[in-house]
């Protein structure tokens, strides 16, 4: 696969999380196969057209961290779109990755790699 075919498949994924719900750079990465990086996974988040209107904001890294300060309109802004869907968040800011965590079924994963 290459890589532009690979960040048309993480934006497709991203498209379909639904609100309230979050998945990781590393577990993107896995779904679709584990050959790329969670790095490459945030490049292709990062890369996404603006127009598409992508939920970016739900996407974050492992730990539940949002995104640098410099992407999807600042940790502030993601923090702000997540509360406002109903993800819920640990004392000490973090996404809690464990019950927010969006597992696709087999069937939306094949969709999106054909």
């Amino acid at each position: 696969m290459c890589r532009k075919s690979f960040f048309k498949q993480v934006h497709a994924l991203a498209a379909r999380i639904p609100a309230g719900k979050i998945m990781t750079y590393g577990q993107i990465a896995q779904v679709l196969g584990g050959v790329y990086s969670p790095k490459l996974v945030g490049f292709a988040m990062n890369a996404a057209p603006h127009e598409a209107g992508l939920p970016c904001h739900r996407v974050v890294n492992r730990l539940g961290e949002m995104a640098p300060g410099f992407a999807f309109g600042g940790q502030e802004r993601q923090r702000a779109l997540l509360e406002a869907e109903g993800a819920p968040f640990l004392p000490d800011g973090r996404v809690d990755v464990d019950s927010a965590r969006f597992e696709p079924e087999p069937q939306l994963l094949a969709e999106i790699m054909e």
